[in-house]
């Protein structure tokens, strides 16, 4: 699964217990009709993946999500869900809303050799 949308907050990596788990959120903020707020988390290696990035970037996080059970002492059973990101990308910024979209043509022209003059019809 992917989240796309705009970096919102990135936190510091966190450490807990004695085996030194390492856990590292950020938060996504979509863009849609109502843009949701997506919490992802990072944990272990995949912490320091977030170190080139910064809060406003847009970009394509790959996540898994995770759910798991819990039972409290007063042995009520509590279900949890995570949201668990493994890749994170950067994506290329949306033309303004009514803008008309790029011909494939233009879109190719940038491999063209700029020095051939040629071909011009006059």
């Amino acid at each position: 699964m992917e989240v796309i949308g705009r970096l919102r907050m990135i936190d510091e990596t966190k450490t807990f217990g004695a085996n030194g788990f390492r856990k590292r959120e950020v938060v996504v903020t979509t863009d849609e009709q109502y843009p949701q707020h997506i919490m992802i988390e990072f944990t272990q290696d995949k912490c320091d993946i977030l170190n080139s990035y910064k809060v406003g970037e847009d970009v394509k996080v790959s996540i898994n999500l995770r759910g798991r059970e819990w039972v409290n002492p007063q042995g009520e059973t509590k279900f949890f869900n995570s949201i668990q990101g493994w890749r994170i990308e950067r994506v290329a910024q949306a033309a303004p809303a009514g803008a008309p979209p790029v011909p494939e043509q233009f879109e190719r022209a940038v491999d063209v050799n700029q020095d051939d003059h040629d071909d011009l019809p006059f």
